[in-house]
């Protein structure tokens, strides 16, 4: 008897799967069956989907919302879509997409354009991230041509800092009292001591 599983993953930690999950139950995937991964897509070392992919059998169904759910780039995508519908025997419906649903049309035709859709959709994937990469890196440098630090502030020194940073740099005094007298943490008067006298 086949079974239908649905696959979500978000990347972070502090993201939110309730538009997945709402999703997943919209289509009828029952919630003991849903696997809820909060892990990067960055590698592909997913215990949890490996797991799900690992007990599908033939019949079985694995509903995702996106494709982007089953790999990082276009050549991922494609090798987990062979895996699960050639090598398992299994369906995949991504709710995104409906052609791309080989519950139906598993003649030849059907496979077919499965087959070039998914390609077709895979390699967009990719090419967006791509893009979004070199927008983020374009616009860091912009924005550092134009005077933008990144980073943290710096933080501000008490009065004082300056004439016992001199004299921590003469050796008159040490770090450790110099930090004492200025009501801060020895490692801070260092860093900070260290970066006014580059200067």
């Amino acid at each position: 008897m086949s079974t239908v599983y649905g696959y979500i993953r978000v990347s972070a930690k502090d993201q939110n799967e309730a538009r997945q999950l709402t999703a997943m139950q919209a289509f009828g995937v029952e919630k003991k069956n849903i696997v809820v991964e909060k892990q990067s897509g960055k590698d592909f070392n997913r215990p949890l989907y490996l797991a799900l992919t690992g007990r599908l059998g033939p019949e079985d169904v694995l509903v995702i919302k996106s494709i982007d759910r089953l790999g990082r780039n276009y050549t991922e995508i494609l090798s987990q879509w062979a895996n699960i519908t050639k090598e398992r025997r299994a369906a995949i419906v991504v709710l995104d997409m409906p052609l791309l649903d080989t519950r139906q049309g598993r003649d030849l035709t059907g496979m077919l354009i499965a087959d070039i859709v998914l390609q077709l959709l895979s390699y967009v994937a990719q090419a967006e991230r791509e893009n979004i990469r070199q927008r983020q890196a374009e616009g860091i440098a912009a924005a550092k041509a134009n005077g933008v630090r990144f980073g943290r502030e710096r933080m501000e020194m008490p009065e004082g800092f300056r004439r016992l940073a001199l004299r921590w740099q003469k050796g008159a005094i040490s770090a450790r009292k110099a930090a004492a007298e200025l009501g801060i943490s020895h490692h801070t008067f260092l860093k900070c001591a260290k970066e006014y006298i580059k200067l």
